[in-house]
């Protein structure tokens, strides 16, 4: 097919509305752009800006019983106002890849992730039958993924969180799409895979492929897009080349995205006892002794996720846990909760070993460690309203209603919570409302540790400051100690006191947070840093060449 003069998507005046029983609601107002072959075109904005809908526009996925209207919507000089049926068949996955946030959702867990990588393979002939599983095992190691042949053979949910965004970016760019939707493609990769991913990218864009980015990472936009467009509530209002607009943003809501990057000052810090010199001052309330944690996975023999790792956490700090995927992070934070028993060492809760606690005494220890996940809304029970989500643990306690009452008061008032919120659903929540009930809900049992499991990778720049302000203040307030998973090191360096880094398993150094982070050791570490990226604005507070590890 003869490519058609101009450029590769045209958009003009599009609007997209939903129908509701009340009212109708307008998604989208009347936004234009174009995208140029071998462009990278980025929309950033909050959630709920409608920034993915206007990317789900382009293939006829803007949802159930949207409304969609335009003057222009074309994709390569076709008209997607007239596409219907197979002709959208055609187009997805052959001629428009799309790239899911999402991942879990996104894959059949049905099927193994190589036959996932397969499908549009084999469905639009892009490589005779007979190299396909080669292909695969070539797109899955492109695309980041260690032991890719073993890999290929595995279900969704034996892969972690990074490992699924990996394949399932392979499965996007297997057919060679000429355009590529990518919604937030790397908000659960860690540093070193994300510039990974960014440089294949990068290579395909080279190669003439168009990229249309949603994403709320300002430091991936920087280095990566040729023009970014800003939304807000529908509309855009503002938008040019990308060194432009971030680097000297014009409209208030665009300095307020881009100065939400900077964070705020940094708090004083409690002395810790794992810190030499400490005085001693902060009594600890966890500590860990090499714990040991293998698993066997089908064709890989014994796989350990944890090998010797020793960590302590005091009264009122925060201990940083940052790693690639599948560095054992997680395994670690579900250890120290007494979720998963070790194959060696123990977990000490003020003292007292996990493994030695029984029956009454496990249960009340229990809620004492509590956790906040990455995706709180398949963490609540869908049924629930928001004042019985928090309700629960109270009733556990068989703690009285008029003392209830005034417990769920006083936790909408420590997360910012407004009490109306108390009879939605959390589906009925914007994303930052979700994870402050979260975090609203992990208080609850009133812990001396709180494991947050990448709890804010899913949030806007914005939201996502608003939310680390939140538990700051808690902790503040309450003395609550945090141990924070989480691959993004600006994050890490804003919240926490000590860091420990972990790779294959291991730990490979430890220490004071700016130590680790101003004076890294370890090749790993240095690595981990070096490959954050690099983001700068002489409006938005971040000095000029500064990277988002100092923010």
């Amino acid at each position: 097919m003869t490519p058609a003069a101009g450029p590769l998507v045209a958009v003009r005046d599009l609007t997209v509305r939903f129908p509701t029983r009340h009212e109708v609601v307008e998604a989208v107002r009347g936004v234009s752009f174009a995208i140029d072959r071998g462009q990278v075109v980025a929309i950033v904005g909050e959630s709920g800006s409608g920034k993915s809908v206007t990317a789900r526009s382009l293939v006829g996925l803007a949802g159930d019983g949207a409304r969609v209207g335009a003057a222009e919507l074309t994709f390569d000089g076709v008209d997607l106002r007239e596409v219907r049926g197979r002709a959208w068949r055609a187009l997805r996955g052959r001629r428009v890849g799309f790239v899911l946030q999402d991942a879990l959702g996104s894959l059949d867990p049905l099927r193994r992730v190589g036959a996932e990588v397969a499908e549009p393979l084999r469905a639009h002939r892009v490589v005779p039958g007979r190299q396909v599983d080669a292909e695969v095992v070539r797109l899955l190691g492109e695309a980041g993924i260690p032991a890719p042949e073993s890999r290929a053979r595995q279900y969704p949910h034996q892969l972690s969180g990074g490992l699924r965004q990996r394949a399932l970016i392979a499965s996007a760019l297997a057919a060679r799409p000429d355009l590529l939707i990518a919604d937030e493609p790397t908000t659960a990769l860690d540093a070193t895979v994300q510039r990974q991913v960014l440089a294949l990218l990068r290579e395909r864009v080279i190669d003439g492929t168009a990229v249309l980015l949603i994403s709320h990472d300002l430091g991936v936009v920087a280095e990566i897009a040729d023009h970014v467009y800003v939304m807000k509530d529908g509309r855009f209002v503002e938008d040019g080349p990308a060194a432009v607009v971030l680097e000297s943003p014009s409209h208030p809501y665009t300095k307020t995205l881009v100065g939400a990057v900077a964070g705020h000052a940094r708090r004083a810090r409690p002395a810790s006892p794992a810190e030499p010199g400490g005085t001693g001052t902060t009594r600890e309330v966890l500590r860990a002794e090499g714990l040991v944690k293998r698993y066997t996975l089908p064709g890989r023999g014994e796989f350990t996720a944890v090998e010797d790792v020793s960590v302590t956490v005091g009264a009122g700090e925060t201990l940083g846990v940052v790693g690639e995927s599948g560095s054992g992070k997680t395994t670690l934070g579900r250890l120290l909760m007494g979720l998963l028993r070790p194959d060696a060492g123990r977990v000490l809760l003020d003292g007292r070993p996990w493994d030695g606690l029984r029956g009454t005494e496990r249960r009340a220890a229990r809620r004492r460690v509590q956790m906040i996940y990455q995706h709180p809304l398949s963490s609540f029970d869908p049924r629930y309203t928001a004042r019985q989500i928090l309700e629960e643990p109270l009733r556990a306690d068989r703690t009285p209603r008029e003392e209830r009452d005034r417990r769920v008061a006083l936790l909408l008032e420590h997360v910012g919570l407004a009490p109306d919120v108390l009879d939605r659903r959390a589906r009925e929540l914007s994303g930052g409302q979700r994870q402050r009930l979260a975090i609203a809900r992990a208080l609850a049992p009133g812990p001396q540790v709180i494991v947050c499991d990448e709890p804010v990778s899913a949030l806007d720049a914005s939201i996502q400051a608003q939310v680390l302000d939140v538990l700051t203040d808690v902790q503040e307030r309450l003395g609550v100690a945090y141990v924070f998973i989480s691959h993004d090191l600006g994050v890490i360096r804003r919240l926490s006191h000590r860091v420990v880094v972990m790779k294959d398993g291991r730990v490979v150094e430890s220490g004071d947070m700016e130590k680790v982070f101003d004076h890294p050791e370890h090749p790993y570490t240095k690595t981990l840093i070096d490959a954050v990226p690099r983001f700068s604005s002489r409006s938005g507070g971040v000095p000029r060449g500064a990277d988002v590890t100092s923010a």
